[in-house]
């Protein structure tokens, strides 16, 4: 048997909704599952944690949940969006099941594990086929090869050609073989008749009849024959660590996409739909962000606002700032659909608990984008959570349709001055609780005010996630300090007018960066000595007071040498 071909591992009608079908080929176990937007997925059968067979998980519709320790796997990339023993991070893009082609053709979805993609199988005739029942037998699949083409008469006037098909001038009978295990094949068929009035009940159960005969025949010829030793696919191994490390690395390349839809969102708000130039977008986690390649040469971040179970897409929403400093103008004026784009993958320092009783979300203008997808997860879930939105009026909502989809959930709060929004917000945070969590994002005004609310009324400072789109504190960058690479060896000299990032690059380097604002938290390194001069808005104030990180890209020493663990 060769890998150079499309084998059928699975009828349509083992897919049933919401099911999970253990397949087999070659040796290896297979996790074949239909998601509920039709998308068939070919997945090795285990788990990335503790190799639990995935075919005993849960299809949810969008994704795939392991039965044993609940990770949680996207419908089409096969990456994993969550992790419960790590709630607080986003699991790394590496965490990622391996996945295998898909055809679903006459009735039978194929795959095969060539690294070129053969040539797709043909259909038997110009009417619907008629898909066989599969039988399994106890043999090598040479063995039922000879059988069947050597020895087998299929009745009903068919007469055998090559390639196990049968014939008779109006009737046609094809027989695929999908060698399952050295010692175990399984046989599926596609009847076709030129008469559409032809008794099929009769023909399916003469034909099953035959097979079964033939396989009792198979089978004792097998059993005087040597046992062939079993076949034993490979399997790589993925290191457990990585599983509990936050998602920060940048250096990925970039992704080629089509904008294939552009529309308004609101007030001063576009909307773009991105879709794969080919291949499967990455899978991504609630509050993730892309960065994105504007034909200005410009790279911008933006927040991907739809739910993670929406696999084939990504969805931005670009508010116009006045002035712009050239991102949001040029996609508002100048990206078009049917533009292409380079954008990165998906990455998260933002990434959503699922472990709370209750998520509070508040949100400011534009600052809605990452909380509607935090949302959508939550309500997929069926976690409890409430939205509380904060705009001038009803026209510059963002993204209404979506609104409209949380219900009861969503509180507006409309053409509040600051000092109202203010009171709004300590009125949702009157009442801390341990089984809560508050995700907060939008000006950097409100944010800030929204933090020193929570600290006043006692609220845990772990339980309150936010993120700035930007940094609008004054910075100061007129201090020259040393720096000692504890990793590298190297110790480096920061000039004033040029930070830690800056010179870490120049020296070769790698340290990944997105915002390069101080407001991501991408850039983030560990602090063995030395004080730093944080200027960021990332850090929360009790992890500046400790002082063992810092944001490379904007902070800076009060000491004369910081060294970090770089």
């Amino acid at each position: 048997m060769s890998s150079g071909i499309w084998f059928p591992v699975a009828n349509t009608s083992d897919l049933p909704h919401r099911h999970v079908f253990q397949g087999r080929l070659e040796g290896r176990e297979l996790a074949i599952w239909r998601a509920d937007d039709g998308h068939v997925n070919i997945w090795e059968n285990r788990c990335l944690h503790r190799g639990v067979r995935l075919s005993i998980g849960t299809n949810t519709g969008a994704e795939l949940v392991c039965q044993y320790h609940g990770w949680r796997y996207a419908n089409r990339s096969a990456g994993c969006t969550y992790i419960p023993a790590h709630p607080a991070d986003a699991p790394a893009r590496t965490v990622r099941n391996r996945t295998f082609p898909v055809l679903e053709r006459y009735g039978l979805v194929w795959t095969h594990f060539s690294e070129n993609t053969p040539a797709e199988p043909q259909p038997v005739g110009q009417y619907d086929d008629l898909t066989l029942r599969p039988i399994p037998i106890g043999a090598p699949g040479k063995l039922v090869w000879e059988f069947l083409s050597d020895h087998w008469d299929p009745g009903l006037g068919l007469a055998a050609s090559d390639d196990l098909s049968y014939s008779n001038g109006t009737a046609t009978l094809k027989l695929f073989l999908q060698p399952a295990d050295s010692n175990r094949t399984i046989v599926r068929g596609l009847f076709n008749h030129q008469e559409a009035d032809y008794d099929r009940g009769q023909v399916l159960l003469h034909l099953n009849t035959v097979l079964s005969e033939l396989r009792t025949r198979i089978e004792n010829e097998a059993a005087r024959r040597p046992a062939p030793e079993p076949l034993i696919p490979a399997y790589v191994p993925v290191s457990a660590e990585l599983a509990a490390m936050p998602e920060r690395s940048v250096q990925t390349g970039m992704i080629r996409v089509h904008v294939a839809r552009k529309t308004s969102a609101g007030e001063g708000v576009c909307s773009l739909e991105l879709t794969p130039v080919s291949g499967t977008l990455p899978s991504f986690q609630p509050g993730a962000h892309i960065d994105i390649s504007l034909p200005n040469g410009l790279t911008r971040q933006y927040s991907l606002i739809n739910s993670p179970l929406e696999t084939d897409r990504y969805i931005i929403g670009v508010k116009r700032e006045n002035p712009s400093q050239g991102g949001s103008e040029v996609i508002h004026d100048t990206v078009r659909e049917g533009d292409l784009l380079a954008i990165s993958e998906p990455r998260n320092n933002f990434p959503l608990r699922r472990d709370a009783e209750s998520t509070l979300f508040i949100a400011g203008g534009i600052g809605i984008t990452p909380l509607l997808s935090m949302s959508a997860a939550l309500n997929n879930q069926n976690l409890d959570f409430a939205f509380h939105y904060f705009t001038q009026n009803r026209a510059q909502r963002a993204f209404p349709e979506r609104l409209d989809l949380l219900g009861s959930r969503l509180t507006s709060h409309l053409n509040l001055s600051p000092q109202q929004t203010s009171a709004e917000i300590a009125g949702i945070l009157a009442s801390p609780s341990a089984d809560r969590q508050v995700y907060i994002c939008g000006p950097g005004p409100m944010l800030d005010a929204a933090r020193s609310i929570a600290e006043k009324q006692g609220w845990d400072e772990k339980a309150i996630h936010f993120e700035y789109f930007k940094n609008t504190r004054e910075i100061d960058d007129s201090s020259s300090f040393e720096i000692a690479l504890a990793r590298s060896a190297m110790t480096l000299q920061v000039p004033a007018g040029q930070t830690i990032l800056s010179v870490l690059r120049e020296n070769g380097v790698d340290m990944p960066a997105s915002c390069q604002q101080g407001a991501c938290g991408t850039c983030l390194a560990t602090v063995l000595e030395g004080e730093p001069d944080h200027q960021d808005v990332y850090l929360s104030r009790s992890e500046k007071d400790r002082g063992d990180r810092i944001l490379t890209c904007i902070s800076r020493a009060k000491s004369k040498r910081l060294v970090l663990d770089v």
